[in-house]
């Protein structure tokens, strides 16, 4: 039988392996007490599996309140566990909805638990195989892009909200000219009444193609059609209409059925933005982490897939944020290979000096690399900005300091001045 697993990070003053029999009941064919229709038969055909419970070092208090405890006198210690369940495909069949709420669902309410967390779920490749692979992903990025053999270098419109469609259209041909490979809209900037994208597309890739057809290089611009369904794949239209090859999107605000349709409905590279993540993933006892979350989203065909920065200004230690990069690149399902794989985006308060931590993360050219103020800020201005970047990428091709190739760099120098000083 093939099995989803899904893997769980539980507390609770109870024993764990009741509460692991609980969650697998839950969530697949019992409920609190035994039906007429669970049939033996039924039972063996969907019920979950528990898989494995591996006990941690219990706490003396409660991550969470549970009114469900307090009011029958439970108290800790409490326990936690790491808890593995197999839930059975054929439960869930071809709906990503409903995976979801399989692997997460009610469990997060059990008055049983005071910390209940997703960590991970993995899928056979049998299972994967119903949903929709990347249209582009790393190698289909590096071969629209014709950029071989390093990083994408990119940036963000900034102000992030308020500028006028002519005055993006001017600050995108100002960075096509500096050299950067990729530009997006900030998650904030999707339709405003100040750039409304039917008037935005078609100025800013008014400006590409130009760049475009007189160098001979492409940059992608991924604007943000995050919206509802039907009017994401009218802006997604227009993009295509206008030449343009990449979307951008919130993820978690548009959700996983809207771009499961948004993915069926364009050959577009979508960029997944993942802002709001920290709602689902902060605290250590509850909601979803990284792991479960890259799955989840992934099956609706995302291109691209946000992961923060290292030594950026969210919330991550950078062990999280190398950890997340090193899940994008590789497959979701044992067996496959670059078809399966997703272009991790490192974001947040980048600049040339955070380069060298960048590539010791992921081992390889293989991320994009997003400056906003890392460019836009630069003393010299944009193109000593991504020029700064390429400087600070040579530098980890060598194998010397930034410091180092430096000195025979102006636009690295000014860097490291400007924004070293800055902490």
């Amino acid at each position: 039988m093939d099995l989803i697993e899904a893997r769980y990070l539980i507390e609770t003053p109870m024993d764990p392996e009741k509460i692991a029999t609980i969650m697998a009941g839950e969530q697949s064919s019992g409920t609190f007490v035994r039906v007429a229709g669970e049939t033996d038969e039924l039972r063996e055909r969907c019920a979950a599996r528990v898989l494995s419970i591996r006990e941690l070092t219990p706490v003396n208090h409660p991550s969470l309140h549970s009114a469900y405890l307090a009011e029958r006198g439970v108290t800790g210690p409490y326990r936690r566990a790491e808890i593995r369940i197999g839930f059975p495909t054929g439960n869930i069949g071809h709906n990503l909805a409903t995976l979801a709420a399989t692997v997460s669902g009610n469990l997060y309410d059990l008055g049983e638990v005071t910390g209940l967390k997703l960590i991970d779920v993995t899928v056979p490749k049998a299972y994967r195989d119903l949903y929709d692979y990347p249209v582009a992903g790393t190698k289909g990025t590096r071969d629209r892009m014709n950029v071989q053999d390093r990083p994408f270098f990119g940036t963000i419109i900034k102000p992030n909200v308020g500028l006028r469609s002519d005055d993006i259209a001017n600050l995108v041909d100002q960075l096509c000219e500096a050299g950067v490979d990729f530009i997006k809209d900030d998650e904030v900037c999707a339709n405003p009444a100040s750039a409304p994208l039917a008037e935005r597309i078609p100025a800013v890739m008014d400006r590409v193609r130009r760049y475009r057809d007189r160098t001979g290089r492409d940059v992608m611009i991924a604007f943000n059609i995050t919206d509802e369904t039907d009017a994401m794949r009218r802006h997604a239209d227009l993009i295509e209409k206008e030449g343009g090859s990449c979307a951008m999107v919130s993820m978690n605000w548009a959700g996983l059925s809207a771009l499961q349709t948004l993915r069926k409905s364009t050959s577009l590279v979508l960029h997944g933005h993942r802002n709001g993540f920290g709602a689902l993933s902060r605290h250590p006892m509850i909601g979803t982490a990284f792991p479960a979350y890259q799955t989840l989203y992934r099956l609706t065909g995302m291109d691209h897939m946000h992961v923060h920065g290292m030594g950026g200004k969210f919330f991550d230690e950078d062990s999280e944020v190398a950890s997340s990069a090193q899940l994008c690149g590789e497959p979701l399902a044992a067996g496959n290979g670059d078809e399966d794989r997703v272009l991790p985006v490192f974001s947040s308060g980048q600049w040339a000096g955070t380069v060298p931590a960048t590539y010791k993360a992921v081992g390889s050219a293989d991320f994009m690399f997003l400056a906003g103020g890392g460019i836009l800020a630069h003393p010299s201005g944009p193109a000593a900005g991504i020029t700064s970047l390429r400087q600070a990428w040579e530098a980890c091709e060598a194998g010397i300091s930034l410091e180092q190739h430096a000195k025979t760099n102006p636009a690295l120098s000014e860097a490291l001045a400007f924004y070293g000083a800055r902490g």
